[in-house]
């Protein structure tokens, strides 16, 4: 299993000015280390929880449908799945029908079931499912707690940014930010 980002977002889910009003920084003389900032720290927090802060496309890619008919995504919150793909046997795509498809774009993971199988006939990647993620396509929407997150890890990555290089960053995560990132992280038993 794959997912491919089709599309980057639209935006971040800090504003330059929210950040630089939590640094105290005045003039614009950082605007762009902060920026590149806010990219990595989004990035490091969706990586790790597997959610997707702004809304933008994906591209899950499977080599066949679960034997359960349930399948778990590992990005989320899932708004929309958009088409579901699978190959014929001469390579031609083909969509499936969705009719008794359900989502559960917000459970961690999301979970699709569809209540008949896909069939593909190509061995790797047979089956392609576009779907839409994220909180919404502007930071106001994403939950207070991760932005408190991302704003306290901004805090600590622009302290280190003349002792890490940009290219090892992220360099710790701050206190605090685990427990404000618990409630939607993914746990496995």
């Amino acid at each position: 299993m794959t997912i491919a980002e089709l599309a980057p977002p639209v935006g971040e889910p800090l504003t330059l000015a929210e950040a630089r009003a939590h640094l105290r920084v005045d003039d614009t003389a950082d605007d762009a280390v902060i920026a590149d900032l806010i990219t990595t720290v989004r990035d490091h927090l969706e990586r790790t929880t597997g959610l997707v802060l702004i809304a933008r496309s994906f591209r899950l890619y499977l080599d066949a449908w679960p034997d359960a008919s349930v399948l778990e995504i590992g990005r989320g919150p899932i708004v929309s799945i958009e088409t579901i793909t699978g190959y014929d046997a001469l390579g031609a795509p083909f969509e499936a029908d969705m009719t008794g498809f359900v989502l559960d774009g917000a459970a961690l993971p999301a979970r699709l079931f569809l209540p008949v199988a896909l069939e593909t006939a190509r061995a790797v990647n047979g089956i392609e499912i576009d779907f839409t993620a994220g909180f919404g396509t502007t930071g106001a929407e994403v939950p207070a707690s991760l932005k408190r997150a991302l704003l306290l890890h901004l805090a600590l990555l622009y302290a280190y940014r003349g002792a890490v290089a940009p290219g090892d960053q992220p360099a710790d995560v701050p206190a605090g930010y685990d427990r404000l990132v618990a409630p939607f992280r993914r746990m496995k038993l």
